[in-house]
């Protein structure tokens, strides 16, 4: 190992001294000064071809992802024209000069070329922070194998090196375990993420299991190519038991309910008592809910609030399911009248009233009921169904008692308010004596 070190530092130097006279001379001020200029035509033409091809190419529709690479290569049209510029100016001092006077000129080239393919590629992942990364990352690494390069960074990075028993932790395993990994599992993921598209426009899977079968093979696939990387750089996963072993146990305590709240979700799933769509309430919170993730469920409620609501209230919880085995939903408006009225006419009213709201359900008709003689009025309960529970409760009860009141008031019928009367007696012995009624 010492002698492949020593070997690579004494290419390097060699590396170095060939360019230190290649740098005195003057064909390469010539090159500098041409790559220079070019650069700057290519910057300064750029921002007037961007414009001139922009509003064509934001005319794409249906394919956000051909879109998306256009407008990646729009960004980058002065390098575009950088490469073409260099190409062109390649081709045109060939037959007059010798290829070692452009030899600064093809570098250029091809490291522009590289990083044109690198920005474009790594436009692909959403992150933008990853995409950087992943850029400077492929781009480094074809820079290094056209300015030859490549062989000594990697014997230098092996040489980097921890021994751990019986794996050899070097930088290059390293950054080769962490390229490796993050590319399969981008891949896994996108492969995941068609999978569950494909899985959820299906029409012959109930919703619970379009959900269960999407994360599945979400997971599924990313553990897969996890195991695939790192066997892929040669670590022995084997060595990992007693390391991941010892990791478990102490995750286990303090992951208690991360775990508790994935085990939950996927008990939701496979017992279907909730699903996407429904209307539920749970304390205090009334709501459809969105969608089911792996820690929680998110729940949006009729204010616009969506609420984060982990797996396991779901399990340990009374939860009221609105649309469980149906959507159609019985609600009660109490309300009370005179003692004047006739109460089998107030119950015809009444029902007449409820049809007359939209989203009563007609097919179902609704029930009046006089439950009590009051205070003050007669007490009836009106019974009617709706079949859609997550537009909301209080406003369609609000709609039945408008026309209740209208209802009420076309025919006659009062509708009384408590109240009470004051009889103040006068006399010595019986001041500030009164009777209320």
């Amino acid at each position: 190992m010492a002698m492949d070190v020593r070997d690579a530092i004494s290419r390097a130097l060699a590396w170095s001294s060939e360019w230190f006279n290649y740098a005195t001379s003057l064909w390469l001020f010539y090159q500098l000064a041409i790559i220079l200029t070019l650069f700057l035509a290519a910057r300064f033409a750029g921002r007037r071809v961007e414009l001139l091809v922009e509003d064509r190419a934001r005319q794409i529709k249906g394919h956000p992802g051909l879109l998306r690479v256009v407008i990646a290569l729009l960004r980058r049209t002065d390098w575009i024209l950088f490469t073409l510029f260099l190409l062109a100016a390649l081709n045109l001092m060939r037959p007059f000069v010798w290829p070692s006077h452009l030899y600064l000129i093809h570098v250029a080239l091809s490291l522009s070329l590289a990083w044109l393919f690198a920005s474009v590629l790594s436009r692909m992942v959403h992150n933008r922070l990853v995409a950087r990364l992943l850029g400077w990352l492929i781009w480094t690494y074809a820079a290094l194998v056209i300015l030859g390069v490549s062989d000594e960074t990697a014997t230098l990075l092996d040489s980097l090196a921890i021994p751990m028993g019986a794996v050899r932790l070097s930088a290059l395993l390293l950054l080769k375990a962490v390229l490796l990994l993050a590319a399969t599992v981008w891949f896994a993921v996108v492969i995941g993420n068609y999978v569950d598209e494909r899985v959820r426009i299906s029409e012959e899977l109930t919703p619970s299991i379009r959900v269960l079968i999407g994360k599945v093979a979400k997971i599924g696939l990313v553990l897969v190519a996890g195991a695939f990387a790192l066997s892929a750089v040669g670590v022995d996963l084997t060595a990992l038991t007693v390391f991941s072993g010892a990791i478990g146990v102490g995750l286990a305590f303090g992951l208690q309910k991360v775990v508790s709240n994935f085990v939950s979700g996927m008990i939701i799933l496979l017992d279907k008592s909730i699903k996407p769509g429904d209307t539920i309430s749970l304390e205090g919170t009334f709501g459809w809910i969105r969608e089911l993730r792996a820690r929680f469920v998110s729940v949006v409620t009729r204010d616009g609030r969506e609420y984060l609501i982990p797996n396991e209230d779901f399990i340990t919880q009374r939860v009221i399911n609105w649309s469980f085995s149906d959507n159609l939903v019985r609600l009660d408006v109490d309300f009370g009248v005179s003692y004047d009225a006739d109460p089998h006419k107030v119950s015809e009213l009444a029902i007449e009233a409820a049809i007359s709201v939209g989203r009563v359900e007609a097919d179902r008709r609704p029930v009046c009921w006089l439950t009590g003689f009051g205070d003050s009025s007669l007490n009836f309960v009106l019974r009617f169904w709706i079949h859609d529970p997550q537009q909301g409760l209080t406003n369609v009860r609000g709609k039945v008692l408008l026309a209740l009141w209208d209802t009420f008031k076309k025919n006659g019928i009062g509708i009384p308010y408590p109240h009470r009367e004051i009889i103040v007696r006068d006399g010595a012995g019986q001041k500030g004596n009164w009777a209320a009624r």
